[in-house]
């Protein structure tokens, strides 16, 4: 449990990088945006090969399906409740961040961040389940490569939305610490379930980053990069199959 928890804070770290380079650097939106292809096309091939597979493998095709279904659903009824609330924008360096509803603008950045991180971290965690050792190392890089330019943009575009340096930063710890918390939790309250219901969880986190992927991620880096991000995305892509085929 340990042991997830502390990938899942590696993960998790990559955010406070992120965040310390959006405000303190110059911002380059087709960097930003060419980093965030890249670790999209990583995360698509985790959830594919590290998630879904197993998943599959563990409880068969409709127990995977019910779970992908679940955890898209679920992420993108939450992320559609962030989008009237002010938190369409999160993922954007360029800052003009729109609020508006009754939730406070920081809340609801602070739970913008935390719906793309949990099912990450889970999924860290979770990778632990089969050998109770060895974490899975495309799992973890797809985590970290995508973080980077989350919280790069976000940080930026919070910083020219006028908010405290510290704030910013305090709210990545947070992220962080939830997301370590969450791979912990996540390997503890699965090491002993049936097969059945490890295939669901794997399968919810699998929806979740993919739902998350096409909402947020894909969009943001086309709009920086162009045609170009497609390019990036396959290349992260195959990264990750080839992470995930040396390590089997």
């Amino acid at each position: 449990m340990w042991q997830a928890g502390f990938w899942g804070g590696v993960g998790g770290f990559a955010l406070l990088v992120g965040a310390l380079l959006g405000v303190y650097t110059p911002t380059s939106q087709r960097l930003i945006s060419a980093i965030m292809a890249l670790g999209a096309g990583v995360l698509m091939s985790s959830a594919a090969f590290e998630l879904m597979q197993e998943a599959h493998a563990k409880g068969g095709p409709w127990a995977a399906s019910a779970g992908l279904l679940a955890g898209a659903l679920s992420y993108a009824g939450a992320n559609y409740w962030l989008t009237r609330n002010g938190a369409q924008n999160r993922k954007q360096a360029k800052g003009q961040q729109q609020h508006s509803g009754s939730t406070g603008p920081a809340m609801v950045l602070v739970i913008g961040a935390l719906l793309d991180g949990i099912p990450e971290s889970v999924a860290i965690g979770t990778s632990l389940l089969d050998t109770h050792s060895q974490v899975s190392w495309a799992m973890v890089a797809a985590v970290f490569l995508s973080n980077i330019p989350e919280s790069m943009a976000a940080s930026a575009g919070m910083k020219q939305d006028g908010r405290p340096v510290r704030q910013i930063l305090v709210l990545w710890l947070i992220v962080l610490l939830v997301s370590a918390l969450s791979a912990a939790l996540g390997y503890a309250w699965l090491q002993h379930a049936p097969g059945e219901v490890m295939a669901v969880i794997l399968a919810y986190a699998a929806g979740a980053v993919i739902t998350m992927l096409a909402s947020t991620m894909l969009p943001e880096a086309y709009e920086g990069e162009g045609a170009l991000s497609g390019l990036f995305t396959t290349f992260g892509f195959l990264l990750a199959f080839l992470l995930s085929q040396a390590q089997s």
